[in-house]
């Protein structure tokens, strides 16, 4: 009787996990490109920080930012940067995101 419970236990346990994940990943992946600030949040701050201090660089000339998040970019070591394209993303889009984390960057 203690380990059917212990079972039910587990696999009660195990289903509300991955409905909480199911619901975090598809809120991450509805956040819309417009909404600039909530899709840097959702797509971009693992890999570039909270103030877009890693794996940027603001130096580089503007169209070759817009290319980078729409097409991507192989990275010496993974994570390679996605293109972002393909995913719907638009140039001005792209160019809003790029300034908010040009913005990001100085604010640190």
């Amino acid at each position: 009787m203690k380990n059917s419970r212990k079972f039910a236990n587990v696999i009660a346990a195990t289903v509300l996990f991955a409905a909480a994940l199911f619901i975090t990943v598809r809120a991450h992946s509805d956040v819309q490109a417009s909404d600039t600030a909530a899709f840097y949040k959702a797509k971009c701050v693992a890999c570039h920080g909270k103030s877009a201090e890693k794996k940027f660089d603001s130096s580089l000339p503007e169209e070759q930012l817009i290319d980078i998040v729409l097409k991507g970019k192989k990275a010496a070591k993974p994570p390679h940067m996605p293109g972002y394209g393909d995913k719907g993303v638009s140039s001005e889009q792209a160019k809003a995101l790029i300034d908010h984390m040009k913005q990001l960057k100085a604010g640190q």
